[in-house]
């Protein structure tokens, strides 16, 4: 079947973009939401596929700490444009207060 390799390849591709096109935070904040929209269609398809009563509750509650995250990471970019004055993450530096 081609729904677990198209999951797992969504995932993977948008690990790997992670972790190698940090330039802009943008990027990274879209990256991450990748990787949670693809677990979560993942874990809402899988009850179906394996015939076992839904476990609505998981996918929901995966939903909802992912929109938290993206609200969060907004404010943080928000924060850091302003602050720095671009969203680009060599900018950053954790040791400068």
């Amino acid at each position: 079947m081609f729904v677990h390799p198209s999951f797992y390849s969504a995932f993977i591709l948008s690990c790997l973009g992670l972790a190698f096109h940090r330039t802009h935070f943008i990027s990274a904040l879209l990256c991450l939401e990748s990787m949670m929209l693809s677990l979560y269609i993942a874990l809402s398809i899988w009850p179906i596929h394996t015939q076992t009563p839904s476990f609505t509750l998981i996918p929901v509650l995966m939903l909802t700490f992912s929109a938290c995250e993206a609200g969060t990471g907004l404010a943080m970019l928000v924060a850091s444009t302003r602050t720095h004055g671009s969203d680009h993450l060599h900018n950053l530096n954790l040791l400068q207060c």
